[in-house]
C-alpha cells in the first residue's frame, strides 16, 4: 500500500492524537512546516510529523468530538442511500408486478 508524501491536518491530527486546532498551533509556532496546494489544500510532510511524534515532543490529549445520533443517522443515509434506493425501486416494481 502506498502511502502520500503529503497528509492533511486531520490526518496529522490522527498520528499525533492531538486535535486539528493544536496541529494549526504547532504550525504558527513553527514546529511544523505546512505547504499549502493550489493556495487552497493545507498539507504537511508525513516525514515530519512522524519525526515530531517519535521526539515525543507533543503532549497527547485526550479529547474526542461526540458523536452525535444525528451525525449516526446522517451518515447512516449517507453510506447505505444505494442500497437504499435499490430497495425501494425493487418494492415498487413488485407492487406494479403484482397488483397492476
Amino acid at each position: 500500500m502506498a502511502t502520500s508524501q503529503f497528509i492533511s491536518v486531520r490526518e496529522t491530527a490522527q498520528i499525533l492524537a492531538i486535535t486539528e486546532k493544536k496541529v494549526m498551533d504547532l504550525i504558527e509556532e513553527g514546529k511544523l512546516q505546512a505547504y499549502r496546494i493550489a493556495d487552497k489544500f493545507l498539507r504537511l510532510k508525513r516525514v515530519d510529523v512522524l519525526k515530531l511524534r517519535n521526539d515525543g515532543n507533543v503532549e497527547k490529549e485526550n479529547y474526542q468530538i461526540p458523536y452525535t445520533p444525528a451525525e449516526r443517522v446522517s451518515d447512516f443515509f449517507h453510506y447505505n442511500n444505494f442500497y437504499l434506493m435499490s430497495c425501494a425501486l425493487i418494492l415498487v416494481l413488485m407492487y406494479i408486478i403484482f397488483y397492476t
